[in-house]
């Protein structure tokens, strides 16, 4: 029998009864009409007028008789493909007025527009064009000198038939004839309610090779000698729908018989020191294979990294100590090079923290933990992937399981229980937001937990986030807006990256109720696209915000570049037409950093003090840069902890003041949940905590009680209390400091009242600082306030109304003189947050209190 025809073959208007078809329900025609009213284009050089009956809307437009003369129309496509336009006119004279056709600059050629016989008389004529998804400028320009038509409207018009339905997973993969460079690939076809046309050979969601829908055997013969690969198939239809994946077939090929070793690394020098780290690079080998395994960096006779890059972060060093370096390059049959050139490199004094951390301790056996985030209290909920579950740990590395996710369901690849976001009000919601996939799709989810216990169902939040195999995303994080951000992949079908109908291939952001925020850029549009924060993505998987409030994703490249970017509201990222640097990038934002797919996959993103950390999968390192200080790029990339724990997926800021790291290294075939071979390592950045960095107040001592006259018990009124005397220690570097004071009751941050801004020449702050946003009479400090009016603007003391409960005022460093971004109409949440991601250095001081203001 021979195959259906392709759904794009079906030209509009043709019967799909014709084809036979008539019986395949689920293909339907679609067609959505809108209309453009002239008067609301952009014009140039022509009048909107309306001296001539039979308009619609409020005008027309009359062209300037000249060349050249112009209407534009913004023509906003739901769908991509073939769209008929039609130009309702009026052209009164007995002269034809061609206009040259553009959309988006390209030429589509003339349209004419034929006498009407009155200018009352209103006709129409058709233009048939490709649009894409999104906005599309289509011009008309006048091509004589009598100008153009009246030009009353322009309606777009697509029609095609929908098919929503995928094909079915490829079946009974096999791999055969396994060679050192090749391989040999059959599986049973799927079905489709119209037709496969195409089968995706993957590795880790990577595509190997592609093959139409009629075939079901494949030779790959781009493998690597003596690797290890787990491969699968996947079917598209014509309307670009992915089949879920085959089943896996792992193998690793056999050695070839080279016993040739690589060339030497050349040039291996020194790119950097610090008190505890020294940064090499080196010329890259080559070998008569064609491919370098990887650079095995030795100590001495110590082998301290290995990493695909031609770079690498040694960290862990003592100050002043010199040390010496060689690196050997490998192939993959394991014939390694002669040792490169021998560099010493002497390490510096003890100074403060910079932005290299190095490794501190061991917290906890986990399988694949893939999120981590933190309490209040200091102890941290971490999701692992294939068993679902949740659980808390705590600093010290006791584990306890708090439950399963129910619904959560694996996809035998990258799908599972993924993501995890704490409600930023968690002290009175005890909310918890994760990202799983379900039986149908990918979906985020509420849950409770109050301390001790796990809700055992669910809420959904957002679901119809379509799965797959590859490419699901899957992070979560709160904003400094108090909103819900969530990376989703294209789920392998890269037309839904364009696509803002789809929720795949973006970054959406929330209400934490679900519903999705006015402000978002598509709002307007309506559907899926009123989440769409930014479009064009491939992969992406890490968010962090810098202390200017800027949000930066890390994303993986398909099979040529990973990347870092830097996201705008509404921006266009570019995949499929742009990967990285590479393919059609014209008109797409740019990345700030990219990296070979070999030596990234950059999972999970943390910003600390305004550097950039980020996990990578592939690589198995940690990738560290400082954002520039115009906040629009990075710096040199240090490479970290090559090859020492595997695959990184996530790393997360501590509020001890260092970095949680988690390794995933049996994570690329659906993992193994009864073998915990993953960990959590604590990283710390070395100096720590200044040692004369403390604060004190001399009207209380640390856990104590807070005397009443700071407090609604003064004068019985909650608000306007004077605050207390406070004083502190210098932290080396900082240009500012700010204090932060909350009730912390059950675990709780309940903001009362914040200071920042304060000069870094500052020691202490006096009782009963002044009204204001703008402290009196403290060098340009702000604060503000729970609460309104002028209880914001000044101290905001204990109030429990009877019961203890206990505070901290936390003093932080900060990096500039001036936290960017805050305004008096800013949050506590947000003032905190910007507060955090300019700190280098934090310490408390408790306080107790059961004031009441009867």
């Amino acid at each position: 029998m021979a195959p259906r025809p392709p759904w794009r073959a079906v030209l509009a208007g043709t019967a799909v009864a014709a084809l036979g078809l008539t019986a395949l329900s689920p293909v339907s025609a679609f067609a959505a009409d809108t209309d453009y009213e002239s008067e609301n284009a952009t014009i140039v050089q022509g009048a909107v007028e309306s001296n001539h009956a039979g308009y619609s809307g409020t005008g027309f437009v009359n062209f300037d008789n000249v060349v050249g003369s112009y209407v534009e129309y913004s023509v906003n496509a739901a769908q991509a493909g073939t769209h008929t336009l039609t130009f309702r006119y009026a052209n009164g004279t007995a002269d034809n007025r061609p206009v040259k056709l553009t959309v988006d600059g390209g030429d589509k050629g003339t349209v004419d527009f034929p006498a009407t016989g009155a200018w009352t008389t209103w006709k129409t004529v058709t233009a048939t064009v490709q649009l894409t998804a999104g906005v599309n400028k289509v011009r008309t320009t006048a091509t004589t000198a009598n100008g153009g038509p009246n030009a009353d409207k322009l309606t777009d018009t697509f029609t095609a038939p929908v098919d929503p339905e995928p094909p079915s997973a490829p079946t009974n993969l096999k791999a055969s004839n396994i060679l050192p460079t090749a391989a040999t690939f059959t599986w049973t076809a799927s079905t489709d309610n119209v037709g496969v046309v195409r089968y995706e050979i993957n590795r880790g969601g990577n595509i190997l090779k592609t093959v139409d829908g009629n075939t079901t055997t494949a030779t790959v013969d781009n493998l690597t000698p003596n690797t290890a690969y787990d491969i699968s198939v996947g079917a598209f239809d014509a309307a670009g729908n992915p089949s879920q994946q085959s089943n896996v077939v792992t193998f690793t090929t056999p050695p070839s018989d080279d016993t040739t070793p690589p060339t030497v690394p050349g040039n291996l020098r020194t790119t950097g020191v610090t008190a505890n780290s020294v940064s090499l690079a080196w010329n890259a080998s080559t070998d008569d294979g064609g491919t370098i395994a990887g650079y095995d960096v030795y100590q001495g006779a110590t082998k301290v990294a290995t990493t695909t890059s031609l770079s690498t972060t040694v960290t862990d060093l003592n100050p002043n100590t010199s040390y010496t370096f060689t690196v050997k390059a490998r192939d993959p049959d394991g014939n390694s090079s002669a040792a490169s050139n021998a560099v010493t490199a002497k390490t510096s004094a003890p100074g403060g923290a910079g932005g290299i951390p190095e490794y501190d301790r061991d917290i906890a056996k986990v399988d694949l933990g893939w999120a981590v985030d933190f309490l209040p209290n200091g102890n941290a909920l971490v999701t692992e992937r294939d068993r679902f579950e949740i659980l808390l740990v705590t600093p010290s590395g006791q584990k306890t399981t708090l439950g399963k996710v129910p619904g959560a369901v694996g996809t035998n690849g990258e799908g599972g229980l993924l993501g995890l976001a704490i409600s930023p009000n968690w002290a009175s919601d005890h909310a918890i937001y994760l990202y799983h996939t379900a039986s149908g799709d990918n979906r985020i989810v509420k849950m409770t937990y109050d301390g001790t216990t796990l809700s055992s169902t669910s809420t959904p939040v957002l679901t119809g986030i379509a799965k797959n195999r590859y490419h699901n995303g899957g992070r979560l994080k709160f904003g400094p807006d108090g909103k819900l951000y969530a990376t989703v992949g294209d789920a392998k079908n890269s037309d839904n990256a364009q696509n803002k109908s789809s929720l795949n291939g973006k970054i959406l952001r929330l209400n934490p109720d679900g519903s999705a925020p006015s402000d978002n850029p598509f709002y307007a549009t309506g559907g899926n696209a009123r989440y769409v924060w930014s479009y064009g993505h491939r992969n992406p998987q890490g968010l962090a915000w810098d202390s200017r409030g800027q949000l930066w994703a890390a994303e993986f490249g398909e099979s040529s570049q990973d990347e870092l970017n830097l996201i705008q509201k509404g921006g266009n990222y570019g995949w499929p037409s742009c990967e990285g640097t590479q393919g059609s990038c014209s008109g797409y934002i740019a990345p700030k950093k990219t990296w070979p797919t070999s030596q990234a996959g950059p999972s999970g993103v943390e910003i600390v003090n305004d550097w950039i950390y980020i996990a990578g999968v592939t690589g198995e390192q940690l990738f560290a840069t400082q954002i520039n200080s115009a906040g629009t790029g990075v710096g040199t990339v240090s490479t970290l902890f090559s090859g020492r724990w595997g695959r990184l997926r996530s790393v997360t800021k501590t509020p001890d003041g260092g970095l949680w790291l988690t390794s995933t290294n049996n994570d690329k075939n659906g993992g193994t949940p009864s073998v915990l071979d993953n960990v959590i390592v604590r990283l710390k950045f070395p100096g720590g905590t200044p040692s004369g960095f403390k604060l004190t107040s001399s009207a209380f001592a640390d856990n104590a009680t807070i005397p009443d006259k700071y407090t609604c018990a003064g004068d019985g009124t909650a608000g306007q209390d004077p605050s207390p005397p406070l004083a502190w220690g210098a932290s080396e570097g900082a240009k500012g400091y700010a204090v932060v004071f909350a009730d912390v009751a059950n675990d709780g941050n309940k903001l009362h009242w914040a200071i920042w801004d304060v000069p870094a020449a500052t020691r202490s702050l006096p009782e009963g600082l002044g009204a204001g946003y703008t402290v009196p009479n403290q060098g340009g400090a702000k604060q503000k306030a729970m609460g309104s009016g002028a209880n914001a603007q000044k101290f905001f003391g204990p109030c429990p109304g009877g019961s203890s409960h206990p505070y901290t005022f936390t003093l932080y460093a900060l990096n500039t003189a001036t936290v960017p971004g805050l305004t008096s109409s800013s949050t506590m949440a947000q003032i905190e947050t910007a507060i955090k991601g300019a700190s280098t250095a934090n310490v408390k001081l408790r306080g107790k209190s059961s004031a009441s203001a009867g």
